[in-house]
């Protein structure tokens, strides 16, 4: 089983996927290791990435959610995937990008019922004062405003359990845990 942990920067999505991999003894894949020094650097000088930034980013991760598949491992995976075309390339890899132009007709919404996405949403004040407040990350909170105007918020057809970031980070794991214990008793699971 994957969770891949999504939402705007500042929305605690590290510190969630830290604490549930030392919960769970899950692995944990931290999206910001596998950009390239160029978008880090590019994200230092305050500007956005452009989807033609993040495509080969997200190829790297598909690869790493298809490895900790064919293993059959649990993980996480800490990413934003801010639009539905991102969570799709980390679900197809490059299937997704060669139907870009009807991607939501030619790319199937996820099914699998090894791949969920923990979409953790709030307010841009809130987290905009959270990111004002952390110390040595090169995402600058003025990029805020671009990630919250290319949200494009999962779909329920696309396994997501929404979470509060006003919540307790406990409180959120505390769900996720109710996730999988519900996910384990349904049928399709067994």
């Amino acid at each position: 089983m994957i969770y891949i942990i999504m939402g705007v920067s500042g929305s605690g999505k590290s510190t969630l996927g830290m604490f549930l991999s030392e919960k769970l003894g899950w692995t944990l894949h931290e999206g910001d290791n596998f950009h390239s020094l160029e978008n880090i650097e590019k994200m230092a000088r305050g500007e956005p990435l452009t989807d033609q930034d993040r495509f080969p980013w997200l190829l790297k991760l598909h690869e790493v959610i298809q490895r900790e598949l064919r293993s059959g491992s649990h993980a996480l995976v800490v990413c934003s995937a801010l639009k539905r075309q991102y969570r799709q390339i980390l679900l197809y890899g490059s299937r997704a990008l060669s139907s870009s132009s009807s991607l939501d007709h030619d790319v199937s919404p996820p099914t699998s019922p090894n791949v969920y996405f923990l979409f953790l949403y709030g307010d841009y004040d809130f987290i905009l004062q959270r990111m004002v407040a952390r110390r040595g990350h090169y995402m600058k909170a003025e990029m805020l405003r671009s990630q919250f105007d290319v949200l494009e918020p999962p779909l329920d057809e696309e396994n997501v359990l929404p979470l509060d970031v006003r919540r307790s980070i406990t409180d959120m794991a505390t769900e996720v845990e109710k996730h999988m214990i519900s996910l384990k008793a349904s049928p399709a699971m067994q």
